[in-house]
C-alpha cells in the first residue's frame, strides 16, 4: 500500500472552524504520530479518514487514488470512545465483529484463539463484556481492530485505562505490526509514548497544521545548541570556560564525577568546547541535548495560544 496523504482538508460544524487547509503525508510502513491538545481536530480529522465524516474541502487519497468506502476494510480503527456490547459475552462479541469486517468463520475463530492466547485473555472467551474491567475491554477491542490484517490502523488514545504491564504489551504489538507493514497512526496525549513509537509527526493546534515531519528532524529544528558534559576531575576542580563563547546551566558532583550544562555562544563549536575541556579535565561523557516532544508541544501549542488570543 502507497502512503496515505490527507490534502487541503477543511472541516466547519456550525460557528466552528475544526480544520483550516490541514495536509499530511503519512509514509507506508511508518507510525505516525499525531498530536495536538483537546479540541484540536485530531478526532475530526481521523474521522475523515475513515469516511465517517465527510470533509468540506480537499480529499484523503490512499494508494494515489481518493478513498472510498471499499477501502474501509483496509483500515483497523481503534476509536478514542470505546464500544462494546455490555451483555454479550466476550468471544461470541469478538467473533461477530469479525465477521463484520468480512473474515470467513473458520479465519475469525483460528485468529481470535491465536490472539486470545498472546493475550493470555482465554479464560474470558464466556464472560460478559460488563465483568470486564475497562483495560480488559480495551485489550478486546484491540484484538478486534488488528484481526483483519488491514494496512492501515489508526489508534486513537490506545493506551487510556491501562496499567503499566499492559501499555508495554501494546506497544510491543504496535511496533510488530510496523515491522510486518502496517501504516499506523497514533493519536495521544502521552508524549513519552510518542518518542518510543513514531517515526513522523504532525502537531494540530487550533484545527491548523502547526508543524510536521520525522521526529528526529523536528527535534534537531528545535534544538538550543545545549551541550551535557561529563567528566573527572580527582582534585575536584571545576573547568574553567570562556564566558564570551560558553555558558553554563547547570551541574553537579559525585565525588570527583562533574556532569555540566553548558550552551555554546556567538557561533562556538562542539569541537572548540572539548578542546577547552580537555586540558583540564578527563572527558568521560558528551551529548547534546535535544528537546522533547514534549517540550516542543507545549512551547508550539502556547505560542498558537497566544496569537489566537486563548
Amino acid at each position: 500500500m502507497d502512503k496515505l496523504r490527507v490534502i487541503n482538508i477543511n472541516k466547519r460544524f456550525e460557528h466552528h472552524l475544526a480544520l483550516d487547509h490541514v495536509s499530511i503525508d503519512i509514509p507506508q510502513g511508518s507510525v505516525y504520530g499525531l498530536l495536538g491538545p483537546n479540541g484540536a481536530g485530531k478526532t475530526t480529522l481521523i474521522r475523515i479518514i475513515n469516511m465517517i465524516t465527510a470533509p468540506d474541502d480537499g480529499e484523503v487519497l490512499l494508494d494515489g487514488k481518493p478513498i472510498s468506502q471499499k477501502d474501509i476494510i483496509k483500515i483497523g480503527y481503534l476509536p478514542e470512545e470505546r464500544g462494546l456490547y455490555k451483555k454479550m459475552k466476550v468471544g461470541e462479541q469478538a467473533f461477530y465483529l469479525a465477521r463484520l469486517k468480512g473474515m470467513p468463520a473458520a479465519e475469525a475463530r483460528e485468529k481470535l484463539k491465536y490472539w486470545f492466547d498472546r493475550f493470555e485473555i482465554t479464560t474470558w472467551w464466556n464472560r460478559k463484556v460488563e465483568e470486564l474491567s475497562k483495560g480488559m475491554q480495551q485489550k478486546v477491542q484491540f484484538i478486534v481492530t488488528i484481526l483483519h490484517d488491514p494496512k492501515l490502523l489508526i489508534f486513537d488514545e490506545p493506551f487510556s485505562g491501562f496499567d503499566p504491564i499492559n501499555v508495554n504489551l501494546l506497544k510491543d504489538e504496535i511496533l510488530n505490526l510496523k515491522e510486518n507493514g502496517a501504516t499506523i497512526i497514533f493519536s495521544t496525549h502521552n508524549m513519552a509514548s510518542v518518542e518510543e513509537l513514531c517515526d513522523h509527526i504532525a502537531l494540530i493546534n487550533n484545527g491548523e497544521k502547526v508543524l510536521s515531519g520525522e521526529i528526529n528532524a523536528i527535534k534537531n529544528r528545535f534544538k538550543t545548541n545545549v551541550f551535557e558534559l561529563g567528566y573527572r576531575s580527582p582534585l575536584q576542580k571545576e573547568i574553567v570556560l570562556p564566558h564570551d563563547a560558553f555558558r553554563k546551566i547547570e551541574g553537579s558532583q559525585n565525588g570527583e564525577h562533574f556532569t555540566l550544562s553548558i550552551k555554546l555562544l556567538n557561533g562556538s563549536t562542539s569541537n572548540e568546547l572539548l578542546q577547552q575541556v580537555m586540558p583540564q579535565a578527563e572527558i568521560t561523557s558528551f551529548r547534546e541535548i535535544l528537546p522533547t516532544i514534549n517540550e516542543i508541544f507545549i512551547r508550539e501549542v502556547s505560542k498558537g495560544n497566544h496569537r489566537a488570543g486563548v
